[in-house]
């Protein structure tokens, strides 16, 4: 046994009282991060291990309460201690949107998702978290010429592609920074989003939640990079969520194809840093189970792009640089099982 085991056992023992349990894992996630779930007699509870000094627990617990004051459903948390990392939480159960979802079942599973994300944006107070501002949507989008081109594609971006990228980040920076500005959970999308008996999903993994635009985690939600749908159908819970989000007030005065065209450039600076940070995982943290989901982000980020003429220049390199091959050469060259370079 670890000493991080017996750190977590122990404490464990104590918040439970000596009551029997047995521990499975639950989840492990793209930080260190790992998830236990406590088998009781005829009921489960969470045990999240955040180790420190690798992660704090406190913004975890701080948005908790900011998301579960707005009607959210959320874990409830039992038992914390913030010096250790080790919190107990109540079970949101296994079932995940990701699973969940099929032609049949996905309007009524978006209806709730776009309902609860319209919650929260209402009525979720972000006055005390950071700021998505533009330092940060800048750094994450740097990103991909740091992690994809360099470390997976081997391309050292020249002064050309240097100017290019950094002409279309600070245009993706401003689209994000005139928005009408929400508490943004950051990942809401099909892995966090849990089925559950309540009428809205249970929420997960909002730790790192801000004070950002209005269209960021719709766009997480339907150009979701673990699931695709069609365009039409993307455009159809784009409007729902517009609608829902103007007569709530989150939306004021905004008509449906300026909302789009936020939704879509959200879109490319998010899909620019997801495949930033899906190649710093394996490169950088011996992570290799996001390297399937790059050609997806790639899609989105290409085909988006090419709808809008202000990134004319980026489409161009997109295709010039042929990212797609690319990935799909580098990643067949690959070592796997966490071989990471």
């Amino acid at each position: 046994m670890s000493e991080r085991q017996l750190q977590r056992d122990t404490w464990l023992r104590s918040v439970l009282q000596g009551r029997p349990a047995r521990l499975t894992t639950a989840s492990e996630d793209a930080s260190f991060r790992r998830y236990f779930r406590v088998h009781l007699d005829g009921e489960t509870r969470i045990v999240m291990d955040a180790p420190p000094p690798q992660e704090d627990c406190r913004p975890f617990v701080q948005v908790t309460r900011l998301l579960a004051d707005a009607g959210v459903n959320v874990p409830v948390i039992y038992a914390a201690d913030l010096t250790q990392g080790l919190l107990l939480l109540s079970d949101l159960g296994e079932r995940q949107y990701l699973h969940a979802l099929d032609e049949a079942s996905a309007d009524a599973l978006y209806r709730d998702a776009i309902a609860t994300l319209v919650l929260f944006q209402r009525d979720g107070d972000a006055s005390s978290l950071p700021h998505y501002d533009r330092g940060r949507l800048l750094a994450e989008m740097r990103l991909f010429p740091q992690w994809f081109l360099a470390h997976h594609l081997g391309l050292a971006p020249d002064a050309r592609t240097h100017d290019v990228l950094e002409h279309a980040f600070e245009l993706l920076a401003g689209a994000c920074l005139e928005q009408p500005q929400v508490l943004v959970h950051r990942d809401y999308h099909s892995r966090n989003l849990m089925v559950t008996p309540a009428a809205c999903p249970g929420v997960l993994d909002y730790q790192d939640a801000v004070l950002g635009p209005a269209a960021y985690d719709l766009v997480s939600l339907l150009r979701d990079v673990y699931v695709c749908w069609p365009a039409a159908r993307v455009a159809r819970w784009v409007a729902q969520h517009h609608a829902l989000a103007g007569a709530a007030g989150v939306l004021p005065g905004v008509s449906l194809a300026a909302f789009t065209r936020w939704f879509d450039l959200c879109g490319v600076q998010r899909h620019l840093k997801v495949a930033g940070i899906f190649a710093r995982l394996y490169y950088r943290d011996g992570k290799d189970r996001y390297l399937a989901d790059i050609p997806l982000t790639l899609r989105y980020l290409v085909q988006v792009a090419a709808t809008h003429p202000e990134l004319a220049a980026l489409t161009a390199l997109l295709r010039e640089l042929d990212v797609a091959a690319g990935d799909a050469a580098a990643r067949s060259a690959l070592p796997r099982a966490g071989a990471a370079r």
